[in-house]
């Protein structure tokens, strides 16, 4: 089944997403939660523990350096999900989105043989408006995907979002400050954080992905960023920093 994109925005604005029973499975299905998970950018829970794995810069974090890669490795099975909903074409749409500016990744890369990167964590996700869509998270080391998603808050909340969706809730997530709302209480924040999109031009009004990278361009004169950018590494300390900040 072929995914029309606008078709999939719009469904994003009115709180839908697309699910496959397996990763070869051609069919999706439409999702709508009766209880709706949404990680308060304010109310990250920063552990002691994080914060010293953070500081401790042990995981270089970039920001769509490897978005493709990181979307299958979300796909790929592991003893804690022996089974995906991300199908091919699921993985497809979100590959066009990514080249359209719309689609983002968190990576998390280690230190390999011969000093090489190695991705050992990360997460993606759909910008629209001021609202972040988290589609997928993936851990292949202790803390992986804990520091993905402190990197992803810091950088929502540097850049005007004001709406982070995880979709459902887990033990992992509760554990980081998400919490459930009914689905009017949702409805409320999306229609407010994708107020004003244009379908016609998406990226249009929206909040800033890229801030921090254009933060760091201020004084580098004639600076002119693209829209999309690709981040070098932000440290664990600035990570910190902005949430502290912001909760």
């Amino acid at each position: 089944m072929s995914i029309d994109l606008p078709t999939l925005l719009r469904a994003y604005a009115i709180g839908l997403f697309p699910m496959s029973d397996g990763r070869d499975d051609p069919k999706i299905f439409w999702v709508e939660p009766e209880r709706r998970a949404v990680l308060p950018l304010d109310g990250f829970h920063l552990s002691r523990s994080l914060r010293k794995t953070l500081r401790s810069e042990r995981f270089s974090v970039t920001a769509d350096q490897a978005f493709e890669d990181v979307v299958r490795l979300c796909a790929q099975s592991a003893e804690d999900r022996p089974a995906t909903w991300i199908n091919h074409e699921i993985e497809r749409a979100f590959l066009a989105l990514h080249r359209m500016g719309l689609a983002h990744s968190i990576e998390c890369w280690g230190k390999g043989e011969g000093n090489s990167r190695v991705l050992l964590g990360g997460l993606y996700g759909l910008a629209l408006g001021r609202a972040f869509f988290g589609e997928s998270m993936v851990s292949r080391a202790t803390d992986a995907s804990k520091v993905a998603l402190s990197a992803l808050v810091a950088r929502l909340s540097a850049g005007g979002f004001t709406l982070l969706d995880c979709q459902f809730m887990t033990s992992h997530l509760s554990s980081l400050g998400a919490i459930e709302l009914n689905a009017d209480d949702y409805s409320l924040l999306l229609g407010n954080a994708v107020a004003g999109v244009s379908f016609d031009d998406p990226l249009s009004g929206s909040a800033d992905f890229f801030s921090l990278e254009r933060g760091a361009l201020d004084d580098v004169p004639d600076a002119r960023p693209s829209i999309r950018t690709v981040s070098s590494p932000v440290s664990g300390q600035l990570i910190v920093q902005l949430l502290t900040q912001t909760s």
